[in-house]
């Protein structure tokens, strides 16, 4: 059951002699009982005596147990995580009452077992504080055991907040991965290193359930969970991370937990080649264009367009393009999706349409007609996979962040701290 804040145990009325009460029923005694009671009476003073009354002098009957508190955290434990578990028990005896108080006089809630033998905190701790035990234990015999004690909570050097990709009530492409990258207060990317304690502080549960693994990408600084397959389309996903009070790197804590409950839409897949120029939509199973492109050059290695499972990042229905290497800077195009991190995007080129669907002219990105740009950019989500094959350079981890289906499913669940 779940309780207050202050716990007492309920009270039970009982009579002087102990039991609970009750209304006892009269016997009146016959002459046969009278006889009866009397011959057994005889019996019992010729036969052998009670333990109590042949016991040898100085060999008294073993004392009950005594009653036995106990705390977790122990008494008087400091850089206690929050995260932590915080309960008290009680051994050959029960709790009467418990209270756990915060400095400013505020009970924490908590949760006693049905035997009345263990209370636990269930609502997080703060960090930094000192928290104090108060209430009463009763022993076997009925004696009272009062509970005291007190522990502090650890004062981070560090307070680290993780960033979703996912938000409540959105729906997602097929192949979208889930992403948390863990930030600093100043809002950069920040190592962390207790890898193991923080994927067993996430959850992922899906409706249809879908196999998937957590994995470490970006130096540590940001971890992943995509399916083993795409997913299934309308598959409905709720995220837990439980963060808070856990130490994510020495020193450093979670500042907040995360949750996020989203939808998979349909089923869209984008297929191009290089070398055909040609990119088609298969929409729920079905080819629904086929669009004339032209990709990256082939000659040079910082313009080509990468081979591999791309991810639908963002949308723009306008974008200015950047890249001072090659002689522009905020050259606007319309109906931009940004498919990768290393500046590839399908978006409109109509100064490209004649080379469209016959030679690969661009900087990385897949040029289209304005009117296939802007039908292909009505139908894409974020989280669809773009499939691209035929170039000779591989989509990879320069390439930044969603390369996760780059990897084989080997590849990708040998990154989880769980199984390294």
């Amino acid at each position: 059951m779940i309780l207050s804040a202050s716990w007492r145990r309920p009270a039970v009325a009982t009579t002087r002699s102990g039991h609970t009460s009750g209304r006892r029923r009269s016997r009146r005694s016959t002459p046969a009982a009278l006889l009866l009671a009397l011959t057994l009476g005889l019996a019992a003073c010729s036969g052998d005596a009670p333990d109590s009354a042949s016991r040898p002098a100085g060999n008294p009957a073993p004392a009950a147990p005594e009653a036995q508190v106990s705390t977790e955290p122990a008494d008087g434990a400091t850089g206690v995580a929050p995260a932590d578990p915080v309960r008290i028990s009680v051994a050959e005896g029960t709790l009467a009452s418990v209270a756990l108080t915060n400095p400013e006089g505020k009970k924490v809630r908590g949760e006693a077992s049905e035997d009345d033998h263990t209370w636990t905190a269930t609502e997080p701790l703060g960090y930094g504080k000192t928290y104090t035990w108060s209430g009463t234990a009763l022993a076997g015999d009925g004696g009272e055991i009062p509970i005291n004690g007190s522990f502090t909570t650890v004062q981070p050097r560090q307070l680290l907040h993780g960033q979703l990709n996912v938000g409540d009530d959105k729906t997602y492409g097929i192949a979208m991965p889930i992403s948390i990258t863990f930030r600093d207060g100043a809002g950069n990317p920040a190592k962390v290193t207790n890898k193991a304690a923080i994927e067993q502080a996430l959850t992922v549960e899906s409706t249809p359930s879908a196999e998937g693994s957590w994995g470490w990408l970006e130096n540590d600084t940001a971890v992943h969970w995509r399916p083993k397959e795409y997913w299934p389309p309308h598959t409905k996903v709720k995220l837990t991370a439980k963060l808070y009070g856990l130490e994510l790197a020495e020193g450093a804590y979670g500042k907040a937990d995360l949750t996020a409950d989203f939808e998979i839409g349909r089923s869209q897949i984008v297929k191009g080649n290089t070398q055909t120029h040609r990119m088609q939509v298969i929409r729920d199973g079905k080819q629904v264009a086929d669009y004339p492109v032209s990709y990256g050059l082939d000659s040079d290695p910082g313009r080509v367009t990468r081979s591999g499972t791309h991810v639908v990042m963002t949308k723009h229905a306008k974008y200015f393009m950047n890249n001072p290497g090659y002689g522009y800077e905020d050259f606007e195009v319309d109906w931009a999706v940004r498919i990768s991190n290393n500046g590839e995007f399908t978006h409109a080129a109509p100064w490209s349409v004649s080379d469209q669907g016959n030679k690969n002219v661009s900087h990385g990105c897949l040029n289209l007609a304005p009117q296939d740009a802007k039908e292909y950019f009505d139908s894409a989500l974020t989280g669809d996979p773009v499939e691209i094959e035929g170039s000779s350079q591989q989509l990879g981890p320069r390439d930044g962040a969603y390369h996760d289906w780059t990897y084989s499913w080997p590849e990708w669940t040998a990154k989880s701290a769980l199984t390294s």
